[in-house]
């Protein structure tokens, strides 16, 4: 059997469902991060593993997911996502930061230090 590496590549962080999880999780959780993506990107599966990096750094005080903006291109609207990779940083449910393109980690974790200041 081959590997598909599409999916593989696309990292362990759970997917949002839909607009109503997303909604969900927005009000439930205090530091949310939301790495805007779809299986095609290129740039998007080299951020795939910084986003677990970070979920499993900070698995207790934060809640890390992707969003495929295929299968959810309502919710790609509302949220005006132009480019991708879009990583979306909300604390208590307000967007405070979104970070476009291929970063190193350390600009991902520094964003997420400053969530808690």
């Amino acid at each position: 059997m081959t590997p598909d590496f599409g999916d593989a590549n696309m990292g362990t962080v759970t997917f949002i469902q839909d607009e109503t999880e997303f909604d969900s999780l927005l009000s439930s959780e205090s530091i949310l991060v939301v790495d805007c993506t779809a299986t095609w990107c290129g740039p998007c599966k080299v951020v795939a593993p910084l986003m677990d990096q970070l979920a499993e750094e900070y698995g207790d005080r934060i809640k890390v997911f992707k969003l495929d903006l295929d299968e959810n291109k309502p919710l790609a609207k509302r949220l005006e996502i132009k480019s991708i990779p879009a990583v979306m940083l909300f604390k208590q449910g307000e967007l405070l930061q979104t970070i476009i393109g291929v970063k190193p980690y350390q600009t991902f974790s520094t964003a997420v230090d400053e969530l808690f200041v």
